[in-house]
C-alpha cells in the first residue's frame, strides 16, 4: 500500500507544473484523495481534495483558480495541475488518502 508523488521541480514565477501521485495496493477508486504542502518552517497545509469518482473538488483559498486537482481511476493516479505559480507556492507537496496514508512528497521550488 503506497502513494508515490512525482513531477516536482524548479520553476519560475508564473510557470506551471503538474504533479502526479500514483497509488498502489488498495482500491484507489473508492477513496477521496487530497494534496497537501509543507513550506520550510511552516505546518503542513491542505491544498486540494477530490471525490472518489472525481465528482467534486475543493481548493484552499490560496490556490483556487490557479491549481486543478483531477484523477484517472483507470491509472490509479491523482494529479495536481499548478498554474501561475508564485514564490509562496514553494513547498514539499504530498498526496494523501484520508490523512492516514501519505506519499514521500515532491519538492516544488518557485524561484527566478
Amino acid at each position: 500500500v503506497q502513494l508515490v508523488e512525482s513531477g516536482g521541480g524548479l520553476v519560475q514565477p508564473g510557470g506551471s507544473l503538474r504533479l502526479s501521485c500514483a497509488a498502489s495496493g488498495f482500491a484507489f477508486s473508492l477513496y477521496e484523495m487530497n494534496w497537501y504542502r509543507q513550506a520550510p518552517g511552516k505546518e503542513r497545509e491542505w491544498v486540494a481534495g477530490i471525490g472518489s469518482a472525481g465528482d467534486w473538488t475543493n481548493y484552499a483559498y490560496s490556490v483556487k483558480g490557479r491549481f486543478t486537482i483531477f484523477r484517472d481511476n483507470a491509472k490509479n493516479t491523482v494529479y495536481l495541475q499548478m498554474n501561475s505559480l508564485k514564490f509562496e507556492d514553494t513547498a514539499v507537496y504530498y498526496c494523501s488518502r484520508a490523512g492516514t496514508l501519505w506519499g514521500q512528497g515532491t519538492q516544488v521550488t518557485v524561484s527566478s
